[in-house]
C-alpha cells in the first residue's frame, strides 16, 4: 500500500500526517502519542482513533508532524489529519458518518482567522481613534 499524506489545519498550526500500514503506533513530532505532554490534548486526539476503531488502528502506523500555533490549536490540527487519513484508507461511508455525528471538526476544517488591524488607526482591529473635542 502507498502512504497516504494528509494535512489539517486550525489557526495558524499546520499538522502532516503519513499514513502506512504497520502495527498502531501514533507518533507526534518524533514523540509517541502515549508520551505526549498535555492529557486533554492526548484525550482529543485519541477521539478518532476510538472512533474508526481498535481493530482498523491496529493495522497502520501514523507519523504526524505539527509547527505553529498553540497547543489547541495543534491538537485539533492534529485530529483533523488523522480523521481525514483514516476515512481516506478504510474508504467507508459508515466511518465518515460516524465522524460527523460525532464532531464535524473531525472533517471539515474550521476557517475563521484573526480580523487585519486597519491602517492609520489604533493597533487594533475594531477599535477607532479617539477624539478631542476639547
Amino acid at each position: 500500500m502507498k502512504p497516504i499524506q494528509i494535512s489539517g489545519k486550525r489557526k495558524s498550526a499546520i499538522a502532516r500526517a503519513i499514513l502506512k500500514e504497520g502495527e498502531g503506533t501514533v507518533r507526534i513530532n518524533n514523540q509517541l502519542l502515549a508520551h505526549f505532554s498535555n492529557k486533554l490534548a492526548r484525550e482529543r486526539i485519541n477521539e478518532p482513533l476510538k472512533i474508526a476503531g481498535m481493530e482498523t488502528v491496529q493495522k497502520v502506523n501514523l507519523d504526524i508532524d505539527v509547527i505553529g500555533g498553540g497547543w489547541q490549536a495543534q491538537t485539533e490540527a492534529v485530529r483533523l489529519a488523522i480523521a481525514r487519513a483514516l476515512i481516506i484508507y478504510t474508504k467507508s461511508d459508515k466511518l465518515k458518518k460516524d465522524f460527523l455525528n460525532y464532531d464535524r471538526h473531525l472533517l471539515i476544517a474550521d476557517t475563521r482567522r484573526n480580523e487585519a488591524c486597519k491602517p492609520n488607526d489604533s493597533g487594533k482591529p475594531r477599535k477607532k481613534r479617539q477624539k478631542s473635542y476639547r
